[in-house]
């Protein structure tokens, strides 16, 4: 990740462990994750086995860990590091 914006020169880490808490927004994330994958495989597949529960939460948590670390720290930016949209930017 480069220190800052290449194009509105926004700093991209306002202070030294900013992204401390976009860790607890991944983990939300993740946790939604698990939750939708449990109760999609419950309920399409008619309770199945559990190795199959293990098996598509962890194939989608994999899939989905550079979404959701992106926009952790994208969510850590605009709520507390003062980013915003800027329609001139584009």
């Amino acid at each position: 990740m480069p220190p800052a914006c290449p194009v509105c020169n926004l700093n991209y880490e306002p202070e030294p462990g900013f992204y401390w808490g976009a860790m607890y927004i991944s983990f939300m994330f993740s946790t939604a994750i698990v939750l939708v994958i449990g109760f999609a495989v419950y309920y399409l597949l008619d309770d199945p086995d559990t190795w199959v529960y293990i098996l598509a939460v962890a194939t989608v948590s994999l899939v989905l860990t550079p979404w959701s670390l992106r926009y952790s720290r994208t969510l850590m930016l605009y709520l507390f590091g003062g980013a915003e949209y800027d329609e001139r930017y584009k």
